[in-house]
């Protein structure tokens, strides 16, 4: 019987209860079986990870993985906490909070973009986890020199988060997807001849923005132009937190 989610979490910590001595050794480790579980759902999806395939993966039985894991839910915990352990995190370039900010988001846009299927764990209890633990103090620190209080610096880091996550959803890849570059470039002028004069507005913004972008929509510009005025919705709350928001670079 695997330990319970928690001590399976802080596995690598003195604290932490260990496996009785006795029988044979065991052929993986669960950093092993979390490790292989990674790697599959990087490759093939999260949709292809179950505990016959990963335990097949590993070259041992079903139930041998069950001593390591108690579930696929805690499995997918565990995955998603060791991605955020490993997450870099080198100490903030700039003194200034609204650059840490950006970093924080950037850094959490590309970490989506390298395991998307952290888009698909919604499970609250990786919240309980060492790399969770040591990502959200490391974010949190974005925020020094503002003013905000604890509720507002934890409030203010959850927005950049859910914002950062919408965001990645918006760019995940979809195989069924069309380059909308090209249908653009094809199908602009007839679309044009098509709306005619009937919706003037949307012709007309539509036609400025597809000229810029050369598409519909542009993932990398939405994302620019949505966390510069995520950054201008934190200035407020800072500007009434504190007249001194650190200094600028």
């Amino acid at each position: 019987m695997a330990r319970e989610l928690l001590d399976l979490l802080w596995r690598d910590h003195p604290a932490a209860p260990r496996g009785g001595a006795r029988g044979p050794r065991a052929k993986v480790t669960t950093s092993q079986a979390v490790d292989a579980a990674i790697a599959l759902a990087d490759t093939e999806g999260l949709e292809h990870l179950t505990v016959r395939r990963l335990a097949a993966e590993l070259g041992i039985s079903g139930m041998a993985l069950y001593t390591h894991v108690g579930s696929r839910d805690d499995l997918l915990v565990l995955m998603a906490d060791c991605a955020h352990a490993r997450q870099p995190r080198a100490p903030y370039a700039t003194g200034h909070w609204r650059a840490r900010v950006r970093e924080v988001a950037d850094a959490d846009l590309t970490l989506y973009g390298e395991h998307d299927w952290l888009l698909d764990i919604a499970d609250q209890r990786v919240s309980l986890g060492p790399g969770t633990i040591a990502k959200y103090d490391h974010d949190l620190h974005a925020f020094d020199h503002t003013g905000l209080d604890d509720v507002d610096r934890d409030a203010a880091l959850t927005f950049v988060a859910d914002f950062t996550r919408a965001a990645a959803r918006a760019r995940r890849p979809d195989p069924r997807a069309v380059d909308m570059a090209e249908v653009w470039s094809a199908w602009s002028e007839r679309l044009t001849v098509y709306v005619g004069d009937d919706f003037p507005l949307a012709r007309r913004v539509g036609a400025a923005a597809g000229a810029v972008l050369n598409s519909s929509y542009s993932p990398g510009a939405a994302w620019e132009f949505g966390i510069e005025r995520l950054l201008d919705a934190l200035a407020v709350l800072v500007g009434t937190a504190s007249d001194d928001p650190g200094p600028t670079v």
